[in-house]
């Protein structure tokens, strides 16, 4: 074949080329940096000097945590150590760390009972923030509130085992009578939560003590034990309560509308430490003489009444943003 020929044919490649890595900078943390950091003048600028303020708070930081003292018995020991050093006393959070965590008169020898409530805890809310946990989780999630209570304030078990049957009791006498009529269903589970309550409230004194742990009151709580009972307590009971005033505040009805309206309203415009005031010593008054309500649920009411009016507004603006209909 002659040269002219040759350089007349085609050259058709019957395979492709493998793929080639992309340049350096359109992938990997070069090409974030790039999209996120350093995307034009002006965020670079600011990255800039977001790097050096960070580097300015962490160098004048680590020396108070790497010179920090822990094991010092009193304070002027710890700055005596120091000896003009930049360093922290830590030594308050080794002597103090039982108090921190759980209050100053809750039993030493009863620390392990709360303990235990908080890693049950993350057992029970797993299903409930995580979807793809598994199903059965829910059974001991609606367990988890009576065997905590039993675990920190302690007793016989009967008394939450009580309680819990009552509710189940309730439950099932709504279901019953919810055919009927929504609010004969929602009376029937209440009489019926009651009765049974109150009917395990007489067994004789004498009967033995099941599974009786040392009965802690609850003014011997605190630290961040009595935090978390709050904050858990607190928020799974104000955000049925929350969805059922917003819907009450959309109601037709005008009696239940002007009762939700003049609720929310209210618990939002009175700062919460009134609240916790009234709690601790206005609430007492609305209680027949002689009655002693525990201090823990005051402040649980409170809180759940003013945590509950903020999320019916959360709750209302959401609907309001749905179309009619939908």
């Amino acid at each position: 074949m002659s040269d002219t020929h040759a350089q007349t044919v085609a050259f058709v490649r019957d395979t492709m080329l493998p793929e080639q890595p992309p340049p350096a900078s359109e992938a990997g943390v070069i090409k974030w940096m790039r999209e996120n950091l350093f995307k034009g003048w002006f965020n670079s600028i600011l990255t800039l000097l977001s790097i050096y303020f960070i580097y300015k708070i962490v160098s004048g930081a680590y020396p108070w945590f790497a010179n920090g003292i822990w094991n010092t018995s009193s304070l002027a020991e710890c700055r005596e150590m120091l000896d003009g050093m930049t360093g922290a006393c830590f030594s308050v959070l080794t002597e103090r760390w039982n108090q921190l965590l759980f209050g100053f008169k809750y039993p030493t020898e009863a620390y392990w009972r709360p303990t235990l409530a908080f890693v049950l805890l993350l057992v029970a809310i797993a299903p409930v923030l995580y979807p793809k946990a598994p199903r059965k989780l829910l059974v001991f999630t609606a367990i988890y509130p009576f065997l905590a209570f039993w675990l920190i304030w302690g007793g016989t078990l009967l008394t939450p085992l009580l309680v819990m049957v009552g509710l189940i009791a309730g439950y099932f006498a709504f279901k019953q009578f919810e055919r009927q009529s929504f609010s004969m269903g929602m009376l029937a589970g209440l009489v019926a939560t009651v009765v049974v309550i109150w009917a395990g409230g007489i067994i004789p004194a004498s009967m033995p003590d099941v599974l009786a742990l040392q009965a802690i009151p609850s003014r011997d709580l605190g630290g961040f034990m009595l935090n978390m009972i709050l904050g858990t307590v607190c928020v799974s009971l104000s955000l049925p309560l929350g969805i059922l005033l917003a819907l009450g505040r959309q109601s037709s009805m005008p009696i239940i509308k002007w009762i939700c309206v003049v609720f929310i309203e209210f618990i939002r415009g009175v700062p919460l430490i009134t609240l916790l005031f009234v709690a601790n010593v206005v609430l007492a008054y609305f209680f027949p003489p002689g009655s002693n309500i525990d201090l823990v649920l005051r402040v649980i009411i409170m809180i759940t009444m003013f945590s509950s009016a903020y999320i019916a507004e959360v709750i209302r603006g959401g609907l309001a943003a749905l179309p009619r209909g939908q």
